[in-house]
């Protein structure tokens, strides 16, 4: 019996307040701010474990949350944050899922050789990487890395019944190549 969980979500939201990011690396612990390398900056937080990216203009994406609650969170930890140097957020946010991060097993092995072959939108290079990339294109936009054992990663969806969509899906073309549970 095939299964899949969600391991990580991101989200992206606007705190509609530009942010002067030197006087908040200068002052928050827990950041990293490099303009030369990056122009956001990074701020992470401890529970729920998650890293937000911040930009001037106010945007954040915050990575790493396991559900939409933990998430919001960690996006009013980070308000919380940036009260401490002075930055008072006045509206509450809307957050957007961007993606998730699914992590699974099909319960059963797979031939990755047999299914580059057989199986289209395919990427499998042995050499470099043990998994193989398999991209849906319809009526999804999911990518399944899939491994021998029969373990799996789905990313590219925007909700868990989408990754549930997707993972029957995925099975379904399983079974046209010949694989079953």
């Amino acid at each position: 019996m095939a299964k899949i969980r969600v391991v990580n979500l991101v989200v992206t939201t606007d705190l509609e307040h530009k942010l002067h990011l030197e006087k908040i690396a200068a002052t928050l612990p827990n950041v990293e701010y490099n303009p030369e390398q990056f122009p956001g900056l990074v701020l992470r937080i401890k529970e729920p474990k998650t890293s937000s990216l911040l930009f001037s203009s106010g945007r954040v994406v915050c990575t790493g949350a396991r559900d939409i609650l933990s998430a919001k969170k960690a996006i009013h930890k980070v308000i919380e944050s940036l009260k401490k140097v002075k930055v008072k957020i006045k509206i509450e946010p809307v957050l957007k899922i961007q993606n998730l991060v699914g992590s699974g097993e099909l319960g059963f092995d797979l031939n990755l050789n047999m299914l580059a072959m057989k199986l289209r939108n395919v990427e499998y290079e042995p050499e470099q990487f043990p998994g193989l990339v398999h991209k849906m294109k319809k009526p999804f936009h999911a990518s399944f890395l899939l491994f021998s054992n029969g373990k799996m990663v789905c990313t590219g969806t925007k909700s868990e019944k989408e990754m549930e969509a997707c993972l029957e899906q995925l099975i379904k073309d399983l079974k046209k190549v010949g694989f079953s549970s």
